[in-house]
């Protein structure tokens, strides 16, 4: 059963502080990318490996994600989430003073530690804070959050380095951190998981196995798909997984239990988030170089123009997430997916070498209304399809599917890229952007066919306070299909 202390500030605090915390570990993802021609110039080395300085962050972020929240239900959610932004705190501000640009990956990567540890507990401690009747509008707020600080990214990166300097990227982090440290102390309620041992060998397993998964996914691009490390990452990855998937059926107190998959509700929105990000990820990446690269704006200019999508989460999530309560999270999600894939197959049918911005207007703003409608609703789905024993784990693992799917969008949709056009015209990179975008389109309309897998609402019950009352499993599992 889950413990929890009594309450000490109350859901305002909590919404605040943990969206604070995911906006942080969020904008991390994509905020160096634009920042790489000055990291090059200041700190050298090649552009591969300069790429690691978004990998590195990538990688710990992913494979860790489930051992965060793992341990957060052991030893304390409040607790570790403090000490992930210890971690995350301090490794920004060493890479804000690196001196090279082994030290500067090396601590992309510890920042990507903290983010792992933080990151999938800011949903339970928010869960913990919020009355179930009024979480779908604070999901909504998280989730506008999040998505404005993953997709805003570039743009952030981008303004800080044309306008100030790379290191303020970094900078950025540390007086945020420093604030929410005391908050989170004096504001949220302690709570913990399910009283069980660590999975240390399923922990191996998962972590292992998405290392091995992600790494091949990022470096095969830049490597080649044949290469000797790229195969090994991608088969040994996959052998890992499978070996942590047959743990989770057979182990007494598995990291995550597979009978959670049993569950529509779970299986349907995890399936949906992993294709989201696909198709998401890998259409931001290539956008970006477009509007810069072919149509000649800054980044700065690229950044301001891509706000119809990036800014409209902060507009239109709160409002999906007071929908999500009163008519269900499974419309409200379904709907923004494929709202998404319509915006990404229009812009790819505008996509020229001197599409004026007036043409692309309406697919940014489409894309940008079905990720809005998707974040909220999507959160709260996720916390609701499991016991709230077992929503660290919930979070954990649908967070790395999300990370596993960026990367992998990025990686299948720069390989379309290269292989039906390049940078070496505006013609040349419109040739390979246009079919990325279709196929971007087509994973997030998946999306939303795995979406309408998970069951209609039902009458005003939360599945999480069923099952954590004294309702049996076998009664949730019912309750889910």
């Amino acid at each position: 059963m889950s413990q929890q202390t009594a309450p000490r500030g109350g859901a305002a605090w909590a919404l605040v502080i943990t969206s604070v915390a995911g906006f942080m570990a969020a904008l991390d993802n994509l905020v160096v990318t634009t920042a790489l021609p000055s990291l090059r110039k200041d700190l050298g080395g090649a552009l591969d490996d300069l790429e690691w300085t978004v990998s590195a962050y990538t990688l710990t972020f992913a494979v860790l994600l489930m051992f965060g929240a793992a341990l957060g239900d052991r030893f304390g959610r409040r607790r570790l989430f403090q000490v992930g932004i210890t971690i995350f705190t301090g490794a920004s501000a060493a890479a804000a003073m690196a001196p090279g640009i082994g030290s500067l990956i090396a601590a992309r990567a510890v920042q990507g530690v903290g983010a792992a540890v933080m990151m999938p507990l800011t949903l339970t401690l928010l869960t913990a804070a919020v009355p179930a009747a009024k979480r779908g509008m604070a999901y909504g707020i998280w989730g506008a959050v999040n998505g404005l600080a993953v997709a805003s990214g570039p743009l952030i990166g981008g303004s800080l380095t044309e306008h100030i300097s790379w290191h303020w990227i970094f900078w950025l982090n540390v007086p945020l951190g420093v604030a929410l440290l005391p908050l989170a102390r004096l504001r949220l309620a302690e709570s913990y998981g399910a009283a069980a041992r660590l999975d240390l060998p399923g922990t191996l397993l998962a972590s292992g196995g998405l290392f091995g998964i992600v790494y091949g996914l990022v470096r095969g691009p830049a490597d080649g798909w044949t290469s000797p490390l790229v195969l090994t990452g991608l088969f040994a990855g996959a052998a890992l997984l499978a070996a942590f998937v047959l743990h989770g059926t057979r182990a007494k107190n598995p990291m995550l239990p597979m009978r959670l998959f049993r569950s529509r509700a779970f299986s349907g929105i995890n399936a949906a988030s992993l294709l989201m990000f696909l198709g998401m990820f890998g259409s931001i990446f290539l956008l970006s170089q477009y509007m810069q690269g072919v149509l000649g704006y800054s980044p700065t200019q690229a950044g301001l123009r891509m706000l119809p999508w990036t800014g409209m989460p902060m507009l239109v999530a709160p409002i999906a997430g007071i929908l999500s309560d009163r008519i269900g999270g499974r419309p409200v999600v379904a709907t923004g997916l494929f709202f998404q894939a319509a915006g990404l197959a229009y812009l790819a049918s505008v996509a020229t070498t001197d599409a004026s911005y007036a043409a692309q207007l309406p697919g940014l703003i489409i894309s940008g209304i079905g990720m809005a409608l998707f974040f909220a609703p999507a959160s709260n789905l996720v916390m609701s399809s499991v016991r709230a024993s077992e929503q660290g784990i919930a979070s954990g693992a649908n967070n790395a599917l999300r990370e596993v799917g960026g990367a992998l969008g990025i990686a299948i949709m720069s390989s379309i890229f290269s292989a039906q056009g390049g940078y070496e015209s505006g013609q040349a990179f419109v040739d390979g952007l246009r079919p990325a975008l279709v196929t971007g389109a087509g994973v997030v309309a998946l999306a939303g066919v795995a979406a309408l897998v998970i069951p209609r609402r039902r009458a005003a019950v939360d599945l999480g306070e069923v099952a954590e009352s004294e309702t049996s499993s076998p009664v949730l599992e019912t309750a889910t299909r």
